[in-house]
């Protein structure tokens, strides 16, 4: 059997003269593969002979190593392709690379607004509404941006759940409402008195103005919708942020919904509880807000342990 070194070179050829590579994706896969000859070696196995548990204990060395998942994921990707042509080739009878998981990245953290800074954003829309000499139009934009907000912070809501919302959530005096969300799934989720005093007030702004007088719709728009639409609820979002000395570019309706998780959380709430208010059908992606636990539990410790207190 050739030697890795001289199987390398023939997987590299093929790459260039069937595929047409590029010499730096060549040189890429070139310091993958000799790699992992070099690992091989120092087990006294070579790539010709390798074994799936070969394969297994390299991805592993990665990780002893501080590979991140993604740069494992375009290792095992390079070997897949080289074990493909080795076994195209005759020069195997098998793949030890067909049963082996591609490396999971790690879900990345939410950008989470801090409790101060939501309440700098409602602030800015409450005060924007009260701005004497405005126009009714204004007005009327005003306060629907600042029910938006206190409606998104009080309840989590998915953004399209959100500007979706029927006119009769405002019309009812209670402490839930219904939501429909993904998959026709209804949940009852809590209002607070702010979020409703602000439905309202909206509402009747819009009813003495005489706008959109039929519309089933709580924040309807002209649009094929017939409600107000999620990117233009985030293009004004981001320029309320900048009047309220926060940065745009760090904002969205999601990272409000990431706010209203982590807020319960970090003051208490339990994690099945967050999972029925964001309305996720798995718990596993609520643990996604964890690391808020993760943080108040060490700020617990740091705090009180006698040994956080020793010089």
């Amino acid at each position: 059997m050739a030697s890795d070194a001289l199987l390398i070179e023939s997987f590299l050829e093929m790459l260039s003269a069937e595929r047409g590579a590029a010499d730096n994706t060549l040189e890429s896969y070139r310091r993958d593969l000799d790699d992992f000859a070099g690992f091989l070696a120092a087990r006294k196995a070579a790539a010709s002979t390798a074994s799936r548990e070969d394969v297994a204990a390299y991805l592993s060395d990665l990780t002893r190593r501080g590979y991140a998942a993604s740069s494992q994921a375009r290792r095992l990707s390079a070997l897949r392709q080289f074990y493909r042509h080795l076994f195209a080739d005759g020069l195997r009878a098998d793949d030890p690379t067909r049963t082996i998981s591609t490396p999971k990245r790690r879900a990345a953290l939410p950008k989470v607004l801090g409790e101060e800074e939501v309440d700098r954003l409602l602030a800015a829309a409450r005060a924007a509404s009260e701005v004497e000499g405005l126009s009714a139009a204004a007005r009327l934009r005003a306060l629907r941006m600042h029910a938006l907000l206190e409606v998104l912070y009080a309840t989590g809501l998915r953004v399209s759940e959100l500007v979706s919302l029927p006119l009769s959530a405002a019309l009812r005096d209670e402490r839930l409402i219904a939501v429909t969300g993904k998959g026709n799934k209804e949940r009852l989720v809590p209002l607070g008195p702010a979020a409703r005093e602000a439905m309202r007030a909206y509402v009747a702004c819009r009813r003495a103005e005489g706008v959109y007088p039929a519309s089933r719709w709580l924040f309807p728009s002209h649009g094929e919708s017939g409600h107000f639409t999620r990117q233009a609820f985030a293009r004004d979002l981001k320029d309320l942020a900048v009047s309220a000395g926060l940065d745009p570019s760090a904002l969205s309706p999601h990272v409000l919904r990431h706010a209203f998780a982590s807020h319960l959380l970090q003051n208490g709430a339990d994690l099945r509880v967050v999972q029925q208010l964001l309305g996720h059908a798995d718990i596993s992606t609520t643990q996604i807000y964890t690391h808020v636990l993760d943080e108040r539990l060490a700020a617990l410790v740091e705090g009180h342990h006698p040994l956080s207190r020793r010089d």
